[in-house]
């Protein structure tokens, strides 16, 4: 749909255009309620534009099912590289009338004294009984301040700026982070030829198939991604934990960080700091690697468990042993050694241009499945919004959902106290109790 900001209200505005934002336009669509859709650049644009060239799901394709659009290649299994999740989107985008805006960026966000919203853009001003924050969690690359200690003649990417090790000058290279992007683009650099040195991290790493199946496949089977963030004692620690490292290169396989040093890759503890011209690790990596493959074990334990309770035949597998075993000391790392650095640390959140306080002393959004204190403005796209599939292509469209009911419902969250996630109803002037939250 070619539509022009025309500056007139609307019931709801959505602001993002990505797979969050889109299947909040189709689930709103469906219920027969009016609304916009802004995008700063173009739909699918962060898959594009912020993914290196070997990138792919780590998820497999059947669990791409947007509302009203599951996966419609042939290859269920297998795992959509970046040019198909842009044209996955690009589809999505062409199957309904969806109202997309692209090229307007959202700059402020105001509430009304008599109820609503002011949104500023780049293309004027509009108003909103509801607005649905779609922008997800990930806008700001960050790096740590010790990366302003290296000297010049490194080469330092952030992993959004790494597209291929073309890219990097020769010479070794030092990734720092092990979530699934620090380990993918470690393995990018190695299956090259390049000489990698990894700083590992705590990130859990999981297998990529156990007893015949996908992994991915047995936890579903087992309700884990639709199991509430609610039902967690340590929901604070369960949000933000990182995400289990695998890959679906190749048609997928396990990530062995061990198998990588026995290659040739250096594995070093935590990057803690760069003094006197020396990279210093921490003396942790052995700690790092046997946490990792203690949780990647406990799923198999879980799916061992799953298989016997509910007498399922499914083939029996030698649990993994290790290849290799680091030794025990920390280490440093000459910074002459190295001519670049890809920093896989993360983002962080910006959400200043929302002037409306319904945020922890973190920047964190305060809310119960994207219902915030502020009664009309929501969030989705968010890790574990609600279940471990709310950020994914799995999980987002039942959030999507959900929302679309409480607009429908004209839901009042700022007359509702949240504690352990129930609902109990308060006078309006209690305080907000919400979980306590970390960047």
């Amino acid at each position: 749909m070619d539509l022009q900001l025309d500056g007139r209200h609307r019931p709801v505005i959505v602001v993002g255009g990505g797979q969050a934002g889109l299947s909040m336009s189709r689930c709103l669509a469906g219920a027969g309620v009016e609304h916009v859709v802004l995008e700063r650049e173009r739909a699918g644009h962060e898959w594009s534009a912020r993914r290196w060239d070997s990138f792919c799901l780590v998820t497999p394709n059947w669990q791409c099912r947007l509302p009203g659009f599951p996966y419609p290649g042939d290859d269920p299994d297998g795992f959509m590289v970046r040019d198909e999740i842009v044209e996955y989107l690009q589809q999505y985008k062409n199957s309904f009338d969806v109202p997309l805006v692209e090229g307007v960026a959202a700059t402020r966000l105001r509430q009304l004294p008599g109820g609503g919203f002011r949104l500023a853009t780049t293309h004027g001003e509009l108003t909103a009984d509801h607005v649905v924050v779609a922008t997800g969690p990930y806008q700001v690359p960050l790096k740590p301040r010790l990366a302003e200690k290296l000297p010049e003649h490194v080469v330092q990417l952030h992993s959004s700026e790494y597209r291929n090790p073309r890219q990097l000058p020769d010479g070794e290279v030092l990734v720092v982070g092990t979530g699934q992007s620090g380990c993918q683009i470690a393995e990018d650099l190695h299956l090259a030829g390049r000489r990698v040195h990894l700083a590992v991290g705590s990130a859990p790493r999981v297998a990529r198939r156990y007893r015949g199946r996908d992994v991915v496949a047995w936890l579903e089977d087992m309700g884990y991604y639709a199991r509430g963030i609610d039902e967690f004692a340590d929901a604070d620690a369960v949000r933000f934990r990182a995400n289990h490292y695998v890959t679906g290169r190749d048609g997928g396989h396990d990530i062995d960080l061990r198998a990588f040093a026995r290659e040739g890759m250096r594995l070093h503890g935590r990057l803690t700091g760069v003094h006197n011209g020396q990279l210093v690790f921490a003396d942790d990596l052995r700690r790092n690697l046997d946490a990792a493959d203690a949780v990647s074990e406990g799923i198999k334990d879980s799916i061992d468990a799953h298989i016997t309770a509910r007498g399922i035949a499914a083939p029996k597998e030698a649990r993994y042993v290790p290849v290799w075993h680091p030794a025990d000391e920390a280490g440093t790392l000459d910074h002459t050694t190295i001519s670049a650095v890809v920093w896989s640390t993360g983002f962080g959140r910006d959400h200043r241009w929302i002037d409306v306080p319904v945020f922890d002393g973190k920047g964190y959004p305060t809310h119960r499945r994207g219902v915030t204190s502020c009664p009309g403005l929501f969030f989705l796209g968010l890790p574990w919004q609600h279940t471990w599939g709310s950020g994914r292509f799995c999980g987002v469209g039942a959030d999507a959902e959900y929302l679309t009911q409480c607009v429908l419902a004209g839901e009042r969250a700022a007359d509702v106290r949240w504690i352990s996630g129930t609902p109990v109803n308060t006078a309006p002037d209690d305080d907000w109790i919400a979980p306590r939250t970390v960047a």
